[in-house]
């Protein structure tokens, strides 16, 4: 028996993610952001100063990929890094004024970008949608 990619929820996920990922980083470029920054960007806007192994854990990346994530973000002038009061081995991640600038033109891309994959649900539908989506990715976190 052949295996059906179009019935395998992980290659549909990932065929999707990869599109959004083409299509986000169409609309941030422009910016000078690259989607992996992007992400890091939103997670900082919600709460500066987090340290590298909070960001590790809320974007569910790699360490590595994290570091040379940060390593881009600060040679662009994004994000700033200094020690952590409380753990010597931690830094502190902090937006600059630049990367707070760019929080309206970027989520603005990225919600048109959300808007545009969305396009053929209704408002129904995309609710639907979206919920199953928590869903899935809380079972997977959990297990």
């Amino acid at each position: 028996m052949r295996f059906d990619k179009t019935s395998s929820a992980g290659y549909l996920a990932n065929h999707m993610a990869r599109l959004f990922a083409q299509g986000l980083h169409r609309r941030v470029a422009p910016l000078g952001l690259a989607p992996a920054q992007f992400m890091t960007l939103l997670e900082l806007w919600a709460e500066d100063g987090l340290t590298q192994k909070q960001l590790v854990a809320r974007l569910d990346v790699e360490q590595a990929t994290m570091a040379n994530t940060l390593a881009r973000m600060e040679r662009d002038g994004l994000i700033t890094r200094t020690p952590d009061p409380h753990d010597a081995r931690a830094r502190r991640i902090w937006l600059t004024a630049r990367a707070r600038d760019l929080e309206h033109p970027a989520t603005v891309a990225a919600r048109a970008e959300n808007e545009a994959a969305l396009a053929p649900l209704s408002d129904a539908e995309r609710e639907v949608f979206l919920g199953l989506m928590r869903r899935v990715i809380n079972g997977l976190r959990q297990g």
